[in-house]
């Protein structure tokens, strides 16, 4: 059986302690359903509000999720929606650059991956 590519970095993260999460993008071609995706994958709280300021107050006050010395989110099948909505896009490209900032900053362990291929 083939390993997927990623299956071993996954595996040392985990080692490591650190909580890893998986964004499936494929399929999602606007903002609303990149919200709900976000919401699911993430479980992200009650409160999550489906716009651009809360999915960045999630990322930045991890407060709601279970405690993990550490982070990684994986996001695949982002390029069809970067093709669908370029725009929305570069706006979630920000919100997820500004939020690894916000972690490294205060050393909270919060990487996110683009990963090229279409399965973490």
């Amino acid at each position: 059986m083939k390993s997927e590519p990623m299956q071993p970095v996954l595996e040392a993260v985990r080692a490591a302690g650190m909580a890893t999460v998986s964004l499936d993008l494929s399929g999602v071609g606007d903002k609303a359903a990149f919200m709900d995706r976000c919401a699911r994958a993430l479980e992200l709280p009650d409160w999550f509000g489906r716009n651009w300021d809360a999915l960045a107050d999630c990322l930045t006050d991890l407060g709601w999720a279970p405690a993990a010395p550490g982070r990684l989110l994986v996001v695949t099948g982002w390029q069809e929606y970067a093709e669908a909505a370029p725009q929305e896009w570069i706006v979630a490209q920000e919100v997820f650059t500004d939020a690894v900032e916000y972690a490294r900053e205060r050393g909270t362990g919060l990487e996110i991956v683009l990963a090229l291929g279409t399965r973490a």
